[in-house]
Formats: C-alpha cells, sequence, structure tokens
C-alpha cells in the first residue's frame, strides 16, 4: 500500500479545512503536496460571479469551521488572492526542507484564520517563521529554479492521477476529492 497523498492549493478555503482535520480523519499523517489549481481540471477556486456568493462560500466556510472546532474564519480582504505564486513556491519549498506541513497550516491560517492576503509576501514570511523557516531563506528557496520546477512536476503529477481540484486525497489507488470525502479515504485506507 502506498502512503497517502493530501493535494492542495493554499488559494482554497475548502483545502484549509481538510487540512486542518486531514491527519485525525486518516489516521496517518499524509504526505502533503502542493500543487496550483490552475494546472488542474477545476483550473481555479470558485467560480465566483459576485462577492455576494464569496461571502456565502465563506459563511458556509465558518459554519463547517465551528463545526469542526477549528479557528474562526476571518477571510481575506481579497478573495481569491490576485497573485499566489510565490505561497505555493514557499510552499513547494518547505516540502522540500521538510516543512510543509508545519508552513502550509500556518499560510492557511494566515489567509483563512487571520483575514491576510496570500498575494503578500509579508503573509508568507510570517507563515515560515511559524515553520521555523528564516525569511532569507524562504525567499531565495522559493524562487530557484527548481522549486518551481518541482511545483510544476507536482501539479501534473496530481493531473496523471485524476486530481480534479483541490482539497484531494489520494490513497488506496484512488482519488478523492474534497474535504467531504476524508472520511471516505479513510475508509478505503483502513480496507
Amino acid at each position: 500500500m502506498s502512503h497517502p497523498q493530501f493535494v492542495y492549493d493554499l488559494r482554497s478555503p475548502d483545502a484549509w479545512l481538510a487540512a486542518e482535520r486531514v491527519v485525525g480523519v486518516l489516521g496517518v499523517v499524509p504526505e502533503f503536496v502542493p500543487v496550483e489549481l490552475a494546472g488542474l481540471a477545476a483550473g481555479d477556486v470558485g467560480p465566483f460571479r459576485c462577492a455576494e456568493e464569496v461571502d456565502a462560500h465563506f459563511e458556509d466556510l465558518r459554519r463547517r469551521a465551528q463545526a469542526y472546532g477549528l479557528l474562526d474564519v476571518r477571510p481575506p480582504a481579497l478573495f481569491p488572492p490576485a497573485d499566489s505564486r510565490f505561497a505555493m513556491l514557499a510552499a513547494t519549498y518547505a516540502k522540500q526542507i521538510g516543512k510543509v506541513v508545519a508552513f502550509s497550516l500556518a499560510a492557511f491560517r494566515q489567509a483563512y484564520a487571520a483575514g491576510r492576503d496570500l498575494s503578500e509576501r509579508d503573509t508568507i514570511v510570517l507563515a515560515g517563521a511559524a515553520a521555523e523557516i528564516h525569511p532569507v531563506a524562504l525567499a531565495k528557496g522559493a524562487e530557484l529554479r527548481g522549486t518551481a520546477e518541482r511545483l510544476r512536476a507536482a501539479t501534473a503529477g496530481a493531473a496523471e492521477a485524476g486530481v480534479l481540484d483541490v482539497p484531494a486525497v489520494i490513497a488506496a489507488g484512488r482519488v478523492f476529492h474534497g474535504e467531504a470525502e476524508l472520511v471516505l479515504a479513510a475508509e478505503s485506507l483502513a480496507a
């Protein structure tokens, strides 16, 4: 049996809820795999046609977060973020140095519990500090050509495995999409 993978993009608030729960639900720490949503079939967070739809989505997110006993939801002023490329490169670099879980949870919390913009480097630096990654190392690591290639390869690999949207769990040879399918992934692993 291969080790399960948790596939996510920091732009997805639903991926945040799944990231907070995935270890407890699966009973194991999956490999956290940052990917760019734009490289998958879904292509983007949403689609949201207006601010009211964004508000409704975050209200639903708030209810689910409360039901799970998680931090209160505080959406960023700009959603989806204008540009999350640096954030995803930073997550990929954090994966390379063994700090992807701590970094990703911190970045998710900065975005969706503190309302900070993922397109601002300060937000990413704060997440890096929470994961004990020096700001200079994070910036340089995220800007390496090899880091960009790893992110591209992870996105392509997820797409090839059948990941259409994030969050997703790849377990027992199947892809489980969405935060609601975490339990199904756990059952599949247990079988």
